[in-house]
């Protein structure tokens, strides 16, 4: 009798615990308050029983999904979503139900760089963020989700990470990201539907730990981890992060990525023209979803010191990665950076700037320029040189500033001061020194404060029309 009591005993607990194990889990990108993208076939994965089918319900068009788990319970599901709209539920079973509530269906955009991104809207311990308190104060809306993804570092790719969807109140807010809070609200009040804001960033961190392994191996001079390193490693080896932050949420359904670091990289420019370039592009291979829109602020000038290369270079090399890559655009910040911060406190132009390239071209609003003007010509005519620009179509203005950033140089590839004038057609540049001009420069320094936009009040970045050695 004794036996008997034992086995059955020991039957129910075996029972229960298989019980237990039968509980659908998912990562976090998947939870309350979360957004989806609409009008497209939403993955949705997780864990469950193995071998159980696993049905999802969505409340929208209440259909139901249903697919068997694997022997390792791992199971992933497609829903179709409809319009923009919500709140909805989506209710996941394997026997055991899991239901997530005030679902939205929106635009959903992941953000990810270094500490420009990573700034909160709060901002740093004595570095603050323009205009923050009033912008947390008035920031409740319930068609804005934020998600920020936990920094964490993996030599391996991660199934999760750690972070949870919020919503858009003023405590959350004041926590978020400045630059991408500010992208998601115009995107939200320009459209009037949900808007997701997904916060994968850590500052001070390099590009390359922002690739995954196959992104990586095109670069010669980029080394790959010893996975089987002991102890500790560096946030800046390669691979890292997009291992911990991004890999989980690959597959995730979404519009968009915007991007904001490049300080870390100064140094390399013409590295980092190649790798912001191959960072897009190995997304988009890891996604599987086409050439999705994806665009990046340029570093805001700021004084390195003496101890490094212009980073009017790397400037440089940011403008080229947008214009060769297909589907990216580049926000300028020539008038906003801070000679001894470098973090500007106006986030608020980064974000708004962002988003006009979204709007403009992600989602074909008219009427909105997007770009400042971007070198188009130059021509010389004896010791005057006429530059013509694009995105300048009701022409160029410094808004009652001189321009005082250009140079010219002669045969002898030394750069003198050179006085420039808005023109009908463009700009006109000359000077005394320089009796037969080959070359010009604009705001080609460390730290500047440009004076050169369009009518629309969008700056031009620094550029050169040479390309001579870097020194």
């Amino acid at each position: 009798m004794k036996r008997k009591f034992t086995i059955l005993s020991l039957f129910i607990i075996l029972f229960v615990s298989a019980q237990l194990k039968a509980e659908v889990k998912l990562p976090a990108i998947f939870g309350d308050n979360m957004v989806l993208q609409q009008q497209t076939d939403a993955a949705i994965w997780g864990t469950a029983t193995a071998n159980r089918t696993v049905k999802v319900t969505t409340s929208w068009n209440k259909k139901s999904y249903s697919v068997k788990a694997n022997s390792d319970g791992s199971w992933k599901v497609r829903v179709k979503t409809p319009e923009a709209g919500g709140p909805f539920s989506i209710t996941i079973s394997d026997g055991k139900t899991l239901k997530l509530n005030n679902v939205l269906i929106g635009e959903v955009w992941i953000c990810s760089g270094q500490s420009n991104m990573q700034m909160p809207m709060k901002g740093y311990f004595n570095q603050p963020v323009l205009n923050s308190n009033t912008t947390i104060a008035t920031s409740h809306n319930e068609s804005i989700r934020l998600f920020t993804v936990k920094r964490v570092k993996s030599l391996e790719p991660s199934s999760d990470f750690i972070g949870e969807w919020k919503e858009c109140t003023p405590e959350n807010v004041a926590e978020f990201s400045a630059a991408a809070y500010y992208f998601g609200k115009m995107i939200q009040q320009t459209l009037g539907v949900p808007v997701a804001l997904i916060n994968s960033s850590w500052g001070g961190t390099r590009i390359e730990p922002w690739m995954s392994e196959s992104g990586v191996k095109n670069y010669d001079w980029v080394n790959l981890p010893d996975k089987n390193m002991k102890g500790d490693f560096s946030q800046q080896t390669p691979t890292v992060l997009f291992n911990a932050m991004i890999s989980p949420m690959v597959g995730f359904a979404f519009r968009g990525g915007l991007w904001y670091q490049g300080e870390s990289n100064r140094n390399e420019p013409a590295k980092y023209e190649k790798l912001m370039q191959g960072l897009i592009e190995n997304w988009r291979a890891e996604w599987g979803i086409g050439e999705f829109p994806f665009y990046y602020c340029q570093i805001a000038p700021f004084n390195y010191g003496t101890n490094g290369i212009n980073s009017a270079y790397l400037r440089e090399a940011q403008l080229k990665a947008a214009q060769a890559t297909p589907n990216t655009g580049m926000a300028c910040l020539m008038d906003v950076g801070e000679e001894f911060v470098i973090h500007p406190t106006n986030k608020e132009v980064a974000g708004n700037r962002l988003a006009f390239w979204a709007l403009a071209n992600t989602y074909g609003k008219k009427g909105i320029e997007f770009s400042g003007p971007v070198l188009k010509e130059m021509t010389v005519d004896g010791s005057v040189v006429k530059l013509t620009f694009d995105h300048a179509k009701n022409g160029l203005s410094t808004f009652g500033k001189k321009l005082e950033h250009f140079k010219v140089a002669g045969e002898n590839k030394r750069f003198a001061d050179a006085e420039a004038f808005i023109t009908r057609g463009g700009i006109t540049v000359f000077s005394p020194s320089v009796a037969k001009p080959v070359a010009v420069r604009y705001a080609f320094d460390d730290f500047v404060v440009g004076e050169l936009f369009n009518c629309e009040g969008l700056p031009a970045s620094s550029f050169r029309t040479d390309d001579w050695e870097i020194k």
